[in-house]
């Protein structure tokens, strides 16, 4: 008894199966890396009207923070989200601003933040040696 060959057409789509795997796994990393790539700490900026500050792409802005329950941070270095005391972030705006003098120094508080708490970062930047800072807020 003889087997007869079945000879099959060749197979001319596309199988897409591959593609569609590929790029789920593609949307999870970009889900799951997202939220990393987002620079400093979560701060609820108040609202308001004013002209945006042109920043020298350069030279990027020192940023220091309040978080709402008054805990400062320096964007500086690795430690980003690693709250500081106010000696420590006045001995690191220091630092930065003898390498270079002319850094422009940034305040981003929480709106639910103490007024003493930001008025607080401000003299401690001022004992620092930084007489213009500016306040980051959000357009309403």
């Amino acid at each position: 008894m003889e087997m007869q060959r079945v000879r099959r057409k060749p197979m001319s789509e596309i199988n897409v199966v591959p593609y569609i795997d590929v790029m789920l796994v593609l949307l999870v990393i970009f889900m799951v890396t997202a939220p990393m790539l987002m620079q400093g700490i979560d701060v609820d900026l108040p609202e308001t009207t004013s002209d945006p500050l042109q920043v020298s792409p350069e030279q990027p802005p020192l940023i220091v923070s309040v978080d709402a329950f008054g805990a400062y941070y320096a964007e500086i270095g690795e430690d980003r989200s690693k709250p500081l005391e106010l000696g420590e972030l006045t001995r690191r705006v220091q630092t930065v601003r003898n390498q270079t003098p002319d850094v422009l120094v940034l305040v981003r508080g929480d709106e639910k933040a103490s007024y003493g708490a930001v008025v607080g970062l401000m003299g401690a930047l001022k004992e620092a040696g930084v007489l213009d800072v500016g306040l980051i807020t959000e357009t309403p």
